[in-house]
C-alpha cells in the first residue's frame, strides 16, 4: 500500500531579536501568497538566547517535521548560520535570510577577503577600504563586534561570512533599484572572489505595513492639526536609548531649530544588562529634558513616552522628516513611505547604513557625532533645519520620494521583488 502524499513545507529559524523575527515573520507571509499550498513551521529558541546551542534541537526538529512533510526550503537568519550544517547533513536546502541591506551582504560576503588582506584590526586601522558595489568605507564605520580581529564576536562574523557559498540563496530584505551596484558586485562574483557566489534573491521591502495604533492615537491626532510635511519624527527603533545629558542636547537642539517636531523619549540606560525596554519605567518627562521645554513647545513639538506607531507617523502626510538610526527596517519604512531621513546609527551596522544612505542612496543627511559618539544640540539643530529647509534637504527628498515609488514598482505584478520572489518559489518545486 502507497504511503500518502506528504505536504511540501518550509521551515524558518528567525532570530530571537524583534526586528528579525517580524522581517522573517513577513518573509513567511509573502511565500505563502506565492504558494499557498505550503506549509509554513517556524523554530522558536527560547531564552536565554544562545543560539549556536541549539543545532540538535533543530536537527530534532526537521527529523519530526519531515515524519510529516516534505521539506523544500530550511530558511535560517544569517545569524544562525551554524545551522546550515544540519540542513546539508539532511540533504535540505539551506538559504540565509538576509534582514539587512545589499550594502551590507556585499561587506559581509568580502568579509574573509578582508581578513586575509591584513593582519591589523579595523579599530587600528585608521584608513578607508574599498569594498565591491560600495563607496569607500573608513574602517572606523565597521561595528564595534567586528573591530577588534581578537574579539570573539570578530571570529563568529568570519565564520558566518564563509558560510554564504555553502548555501542555496540569500533571501535579501531589500529592492534591486535602491542598491543596484552592491547587488551587480555580488551578482558578478566580485565579493566572494574564491568561491561560488551563491543567488540573492532581493524580495522587499519586507515590512509590517498595518502597524498597531490601538490605545495609542494621541500623536496620530496631532499629526492631524499640523501642516502637510511640516512634522520631523524623532524616533531610535527597539534598542535605542540615550543618556540623560544628550536628550537635553536633542531638546535644545529642536527647540533653537524652531521646526515642528514629534519625539519618542525612553528612560536612560539602567546599570542592568537587560536588553528588554518594555521593562523599563515610563519616562517622567519633567525631569529627563529641560526645565520649561515641554511648555515652550508645546505649540510645535509633541513628545511622546516610550513608544509611538512608526509605520503610521511615517505615512501620515504632516511627516516631513525623520531622524532614525538607521535600523534596516526603520530605513525601509521611511522608504515605503517616501519620508526622507537623517541618519544617527547607535549600534550593530548601523554606521555602515549610514553611509549607504548618505553616500550611495542619497535619501539621507548623516548626523554627525564626536568620537565618543555624542552630539550637540547644535549639531542636531543644523541637521534638522538641514532637511527641512535646505537645497540638499529637497534633493534628499526627491530621492526618497523617487525610491518610494520604485518600492512600490518592485513589489507590483512583473517587478523586481515579485520576480525574485517566483523564481525562488518555483525553484522549490523542482
Amino acid at each position: 500500500m502507497e504511503s500518502p502524499a506528504m505536504d511540501d513545507a518550509v521551515v524558518m529559524f528567525p532570530s530571537p531579536a524583534i526586528g528579525h523575527f517580524i522581517s522573517m515573520v513577513e518573509l513567511g507571509k509573502l511565500i505563502l501568497t506565492f504558494q499557498p499550498s505550503l506549509s509554513i513551521h517556524i523554530l522558536i529558541v527560547s531564552a536565554p538566547y544562545i543560539l549556536h546551542l541549539s543545532n540538535p534541537h533543530v536537527h530534532q526538529a526537521l527529523l519530526s517535521i519531515s515524519k510529516t512533510h516534505k521539506i523544500k526550503a530550511f530558511i535560517m537568519d544569517f545569524f544562525c548560520f551554524f545551522s546550515l550544517s544540519i540542513a546539508s547533513q539532511l540533504n535540505i536546502p539551506g538559504y540565509f535570510f538576509f534582514t539587512s541591506g545589499a550594502g551590507c551582504l556585499a561587506a559581509s560576503m568580502y568579509f574573509p577577503t578582508l581578513h586575509q588582506t591584513t593582519t591589523k584590526s579595523f579599530k587600528d586601522m585608521n584608513t578607508f577600504l574599498n569594498l565591491p558595489g560600495i563607496p569607500p568605507i573608513s574602517s572606523s564605520n565597521f561595528s564595534s563586534a567586528v573591530s577588534d580581529r581578537n574579539n570573539k564576536a570578530y571570529e563568529y562574523f568570519l565564520d558566518m561570512a564563509y558560510c554564504f557559498p555553502k548555501s542555496a540563496g540569500v533571501i535579501v530584505n531589500t529592492f534591486a533599484v535602491l542598491e543596484a551596484r552592491a547587488l551587480k558586485a555580488i551578482s558578478d562574483g566580485l565579493c566572494i572572489p574564491d568561491s561560488t557566489t551563491p543567488p540573492a534573491y532581493c524580495t522587499g521591502p519586507l515590512i509590517v505595513t498595518n502597524n498597531q495604533t490601538d490605545g495609542d492615537t494621541e500623536c496620530l491626532n496631532w499629526l492631524e492639526s499640523q501642516p502637510s510635511q511640516s512634522v520631523i519624527f524623532l524616533c531610535f527603533g527597539s534598542l535605542g536609548l540615550f543618556s540623560m545629558e544628550q536628550l537635553r542636547e536633542i531638546a535644545s537642539g529642536l527647540e533653537r531649530s524652531g521646526q515642528r517636531f514629534l519625539w519618542v523619549v525612553r528612560n536612560p540606560p539602567s546599570d542592568s544588562e537587560s536588553l528588554d525596554i518594555s521593562a523599563l519605567p515610563e519616562p517622567d518627562l519633567n525631569s529627563l529634558l529641560p526645565d520649561g521645554f515641554l511648555d515652550r513647545t508645546k505649540e510645535k513639538g509633541l513628545v511622546v513616552k516610550s513608544w509611538a506607531p512608526q509605520v503610521a507617523v511615517l505615512n501620515h502626510k504632516s511627516v516631513g522628516g525623520f531622524v532614525t538610526h538607521c535600523g534596516w527596517n526603520s530605513v525601509l519604512e521611511a522608504v515605503s513611505a517616501g519620508v526622507p531621513m537623517v541618519a544617527w546609527p547607535l549600534y550593530a551596522e548601523q554606521k555602515f547604513n549610514r553611509l549607504m544612505l548618505v553616500e550611495e542612496m542619497k535619501i539621507a543627511l548623516p548626523m554627525k557625532e564626536d568620537e565618543n559618539g555624542f552630539v550637540t544640540g547644535l549639531e542636531v539643530e543644523k541637521r534638522v533645519n538641514e532637511l527641512m529647509q535646505s537645497d540638499s534637504g529637497k534633493s534628499v527628498r526627491e530621492r526618497t520620494i523617487a525610491m518610494k515609488n520604485a518600492a512600490t514598482a518592485a513589489l507590483s505584478e512583473g517587478g523586481s521583488s515579485r520576480v525574485a520572489m517566483s523564481r525562488l518559489v518555483e525553484s522549490w518545486k523542482h
